[in-house]
């Protein structure tokens, strides 16, 4: 029966239920011969965090792994990013059950600076500089390299334009990725170096394959390492950027923005789903606090996006409070302060904010207007899914309102005096600070802007089907959730259907009791723990932390609201675990999904989303990659049912364990039901 509760996820979206059955090959056709030619065994595309961590495991594994970055630094949101404040929940940490390769990121930021908080920052127990994030992660990448005796290929300023995907050679049920085009860019001759311009003046040149008055192009073919092994895979991908652009490329079916609300996910904002709002995305930046007040001259486009900004809530409104909230350095330590109960060191002279506020530099667009994240419809229509057409699937106006909204809000913290949530007379002029920016800042940037957006939300994938997931796999709200159910508010906008399905679902053994109307939903107890998978590969915890889209256009309209119902599903999540299944894809078997875009709900993501998640994911992808090339067997053959009698996925799980990459928190089990303790 719980089976059968499971068969039927929400109705698809029609964007997602209209794929094609025979999706167009998009066919790697350059307009010269390419440059170079590069063999890999892991192709690893995008060097954030789970990138990074695909490339790890790959290194210590021994394989040949190329890595392809669109900017110039490793490390995603702790560098290029620049959300450098690892997000972790106090019960992990305390117990330190992370990855091996995330522990030793910890450990060789505390190495670098004497301590693991050079930020003195109270939203973490780490905040450091995102340039030392870029150069610590290659120096572990370099050493896992030696190590497992592996070869590390690596691509700065490099982008993907095209794949050559076909029938699987080798056999398998889906297609394969035989080879793939990218673009590597540099500065042209005389031409200003790389991070001169923000991103959105740059990001449509990355994409093609002419040189330009700024860039000099080189074009890289990624093929597979020559072998003489029949293999069924002869290399494998890894989908690892910050919004799912293989996904989006390789046309292969996924979910985008709000899902449809349903008894797998019953809090969410829409009935029938919204790909437009996804969560916000935010330009960070660094600015320094100085003895004496700084002159500061208003951008020409404050006017526009002043009426946006906020401390959000009368607890936060404290500009103090606010600027040491992600201090990223901070070289004495300041006067003890307390406000709204948070206890805090005043700003000195010297140190250095990174700001990310939901109501500050975050952007958030959520209608057909400005969406960021181009849907497989506008894709379509704008022929970047025909061959030689993708742009890499962002609205560069988008990213361009979103820069000028970060640099907006900079110039709100020092001299700002309204307040769009709590009104007049609570925002005050601080003007003992400066805007930090130069390829030598914080940031590495001379528009003094991250090089890239930080992201919370992607393209996420739909699992393969299955007899328990009929319309693809997905973890949905209720797998991890601590939410109460029981609130009146299920009761009044699920259907008495629908409620008792959600109550079945989460109640185990009684569910045929409460579906045949012997019980009611209210006399079942519910768990008190997330799904366990019996292929789980990975694990991750934090709340699910949402930051909404806005209702109207454009984001920063006066008065504009964050979409109504979006906050519905935040809250405490329990301890989760990352299934082998989140990470296969459908239709191509050589194909790994890591970071943000595993099948996931878009509940689910605003949990799934955080810095040792995404090492996480990454570790497994890169390990099962390996395996597979080992066992010379393709990764969804490890997941056919029944799970429990597959020794090889037995024998994956035993190798990660063992390489001490976590698949469960400690005591994980069915018979346990005691996550109450975990914060």
């Amino acid at each position: 029966m719980i089976n059968k509760l499971r068969r039927r996820l929400a109705t698809l979206p029609l964007t997602v239920l209209l794929w094609q059955v025979l999706a167009p090959i998009t066919v790697a056709n350059p307009p010269r011969t390419p440059d170079e030619t590069v063999e890999c065994e892991l192709l690893v595309v995008g060097g954030g965090l789970a990138g990074s961590a695909a490339a790890y495991e790959g290194l210590l594994a021994g394989k040949t792994v190329c890595l392809t970055e669109i900017t110039d630094w490793l490390g995603g949101q702790i560098s290029s990013q620049g959300t450098s404040a690892l997000d972790e929940r106090p019960t992990q940490r305390l117990q330190l059950i992370f990855p091996r390769g995330y522990l030793e990121l910890r450990k060789r930021l505390e190495e670098h600076y004497g301590e693991l908080n050079p930020g003195d920052c109270w939203v973490s127990d780490s905040c450091f500089l995102p340039a030392d994030g870029d150069k610590l992660l290659m120096e572990m990448l370099q050493d896992a390299a030696k190590k497992g005796n592996g070869t590390l290929k690596w691509f700065p300023a490099t982008v993907i334009k095209e794949l050559d995907i076909q029938k699987n050679p080798n056999g398998g049920t889906g297609k394969q990725i035989m080879s793939a085009i990218a673009i590597q860019h540099r500065p042209a001759e005389n031409a200003p170096p790389l991070n001169t311009y923000p991103l959105s003046q740059t990001i449509e040149e990355a994409y093609k394959y002419e040189n330009s008055a700024r860039f000099d192009k080189k074009i890289l073919r990624f093929v597979p390492k020559p072998h003489d092994r029949k293999e069924p895979a002869d290399w494998y991908v890894i989908e690892a950027t910050e919004t799912g652009e293989i996904i989006g490329l390789a046309d292969i079916p996924y979910r985008l923005g709000v899902d449809p609300r349903s008894y797998l996910e019953p809090s969410s904002s829409s009935i029938n789903g919204d790909a437009y709002c996804t969560q916000g995305f935010t330009y960070t930046f660094a600015m320094e606090t100085t003895k004496e007040p700084q002159t500061h001259e208003m951008p020409d486009f404050y006017p526009q996006y002043s009426p946006y900004y906020s401390y959000e809530l009368p607890r936060l409104a404290d500009f103090d409070l606010v600027y040491t909230y992600r201090r990223i350095w901070s070289p004495e330590e300041g006067e003890a302060k307390t406000f709204g109960g948070i206890n805090f060191t005043q700003p000195s002279p010297g140190d250095i904010s990174m700001q990310n506020w939901t109501w500050g530099n975050d952007y958030r667009p959520g209608t057909s207007k400005d969406n960021f994240i181009y849907t497989r419809q506008q894709l379509q229509q704008q022929g970047q899914l025909k061959p030689g057409g993708w742009m890499g699937g962002l609205r560069t106006d988008t990213l361009r309102k979103g820069e000028e909204n970060a640099i907006g809000y900079f110039y709100w913290l020092v001299m700002g005096t309204t307040d769009s949530q709590l009104g007049e007379g609570v925002k005050k002029p601080n003007t003992n600070h400066r805007f930090m920016s130069g390829l030598e800042s914080p940031m590495g940037t001379v528009h003094g802007l991250s090089k890239y957006p930080y992201i919370r939300e992607a393209r996420r994938i739909i699992g393969r089907e299955s007899f328990a997931y009929e319309d693809g796999f997905m973890i949905t709200e209720i797998d991890i959730s601590r939410r109460n159910y029981q609130d009146d508010y299920y009761k009044k906008n699920l259907s008495p259907d629908t409620y008792r399905q959600l109550h079945a679902t989460l109640s185990g053994l009684e569910g045929f009791a409460i579906l045949s109307g012997k019980i009611s939903p209210e006399q079942v107890t519910r768990r008190k723990r997330s799904t366990i998978y019996a292929d789980s590969v990975g694990i991750g915890h934090y709340a699910i932390d949402f930051h909404p889209c806005m209702t109207e256009y454009p984001a920063e309209k006066p008065g504009n609201k964050e979409k109504e119902g979006e906050r519905l599903g935040q809250g405490q999540a329990y301890p989760f675990q990352i299934p082998l299944r989140s990470i296969i894809p459908q239709k191509i078997d050589n194909l790994l999904i890591t970071g943000k875009s595993i099948a996931v709900s878009h509940i689910a993501a605003a949990a799934y989303r955080v810095h040792s998640f995404e090492w996480s994911s990454g570790a497994a992808a890169g390990t099962v990659a390996a395996f597979a090339i080992d066992e010379q067997i393709l990764p969804y053959q490890l997941v056919e049912e029944p799970l429990f009698r597959s020794q090889k996925l037995q024998e994956l799980r035993k190798l990660l364990d063992t390489n001490n990459n976590p698949t469960t928190f400690p005591n994980t089990s069915i018979f346990n039901e005691t996550w109450d303790e975990w914060k």
